[in-house]
């Protein structure tokens, strides 16, 4: 699987369970979809992005959006435009899971996105 490519992707074999809570990555501009594109890579980037592999791995919905390519997740999302509205990239990335913004400002821990899914999936 192309790193480059990881925009919108859904588990690996196909199997994501339509009930479960989607997490959402509002990602600050980088240079493609997953900021590995670069000659050097971002470590913080690169673990991210294995991040967002095992949960797809594991049938978890992750999509990942950046405001000059998919301006109309942003618009869709009021919480997150509040948020980039009042720091501006600052806010930047903005992790949301089951619709509830988790973390702004610096990219979560799996740990704390496993936690939000957990609480997520216990609301449902």
């Amino acid at each position: 699987m192309n790193i480059n490519n990881l925009t919108s992707v859904a588990a690996s074999d196909g199997e994501t369970d339509a009930t479960a809570p989607v997490v959402e990555f509002y990602d600050p501009p980088m240079c493609c979809p997953t900021g590995l594109c670069g000659p050097t890579l971002d470590e913080t980037l690169l673990t991210v992005n294995e991040m967002v592999l095992r949960l797809q791995e594991e049938g978890v919905s992750v999509a990942r959006y950046q405001m000059t390519s998919h301006p109309q997740k942003f618009l869709g999302q009021p919480s997150v435009m509040q948020l980039v509205q009042t720091h501006q990239m600052a806010a930047l990335p903005i992790v949301v899971v089951g619709g509830r913004i988790i973390k702004s400002g610096a990219y979560p821990t799996e740990a704390e996105v496993r936690s939000a899914l957990a609480s997520a999936t216990e609301v449902r």
